[in-house]
């Protein structure tokens, strides 16, 4: 990767930073495209003069995509939302392949997830899977890599669970048996660095060391930052209601898309990418029990409650 060019889009996010560091500690040069760049600026420090360049671009928008791929010798797409999901994560992977391909780009890789399936409930998983497929006709060896949830000290989900067990002495648990393999980012970062290396079309699932049910996940939290909280499973029934009532709430507890993506555990189940990579998976507590001392009652310092 010594001195090439690669394109990341979305490398302003949580994922991005870290993926952003992994390229620049092998020599690389990146450009981080995303709709706002100035909030890419943490971005820049982490590189060397002249080292990492920031562009606007959407995924959304073609002439912006052309503009950051121009020149590039890699992409990398990283962009998700659960807003406009099928203009970003359909529709927007197949405009980043298509300008990729029509670059001359040489590699490219596009950061999916598990649970993308075309005839999944939820329109997260649909959108996911139409990425794909509009991907995979674009740019026939690009690597497709489908983690699982994936956690470090800035991540959404360990952390927004971190901090209701914090607040809440009674903790209701939805989908208390669905399944998750919460993989580090770190190695994630590491397998998209392996990936632009090796472009042989394949799509490759990550997943961390251990499986954990939802409720088995909340207790094992509440665990590490010394905190004793009643569970209290919400019933299936209970969750569509609250999710069909309140999910189009800004901040709603659960969404109806969020809710039928439950329906359906989020382990590996295909070929396992950080093996085939050779990248030994963190587990959860050597890395979480660092920055969740922030949700104990005395800091790093504190016992319990």
């Amino acid at each position: 990767m010594q001195g090439k060019l690669v394109t990341i889009f979305g490398g302003s996010g949580f994922l991005g930073r870290y993926v952003a560091q992994a390229l620049l500690n092998e020599g690389a040069r990146i450009r981080v495209a995303c709709r706002n760049v100035g909030g890419a600026n943490h971005i820049k420090p982490l590189g060397n003069v002249g080292q990492v360049q920031l562009m606007a671009a959407d995924v959304r928008k073609p002439d912006s995509v052309a503009r950051a791929v121009k020149d590039a010798d890699a992409v990398i797409n990283l962009v998700g939302s659960f807003d406009n999901m099928d203009a970003v994560q359909n529709v927007g992977a197949g405009i980043v392949a298509q300008a990729a391909a029509a670059a001359g780009v040489k590699a490219l890789v596009h950061v999916s997830a598990i649970g993308a399936d075309a005839h999944s409930e939820a329109e997260y998983g649909q959108s996911k899977a139409g990425g794909e497929a509009a991907v995979r006709a674009a740019f026939p060896s690009a690597v497709i890599l489908r983690p699982s949830i994936v956690f470090g000290r800035e991540d959404q989900f360990i952390n927004r669970f971190a901090g209701m067990i914090r607040a809440l002495p009674v903790v209701p648990v939805i989908g208390a048996d669905t399944k998750f393999q919460p993989v580090f980012v770190g190695d994630v970062a590491k397998a998209v660095a392996k990936a632009v290396a090796h472009q042989d079309g394949s799509t490759l699932e990550l997943g961390g060391p251990e499986i954990f049910s939802m409720m088995e996940l909340n207790r094992w939290i509440a665990k590490a930052i010394g905190r004793d909280r009643i569970f209290v499973e919400v019933p299936d029934i209970a969750a569509k209601l609250l999710a069909k009532g309140t999910g189009w709430l800004p901040g709603a507890p659960i969404t109806q898309d969020q809710y039928k993506m439950l329906g359906k555990d989020n382990v590996v189940t295909g070929t396992d990418g950080l093996a085939a990579y050779g990248i030994v998976p963190t587990p959860l507590d050597t890395i979480a029990a660092d920055w969740l001392n922030i949700y104990r009652r005395h800091g790093r310092f504190g016992g319990g409650q």
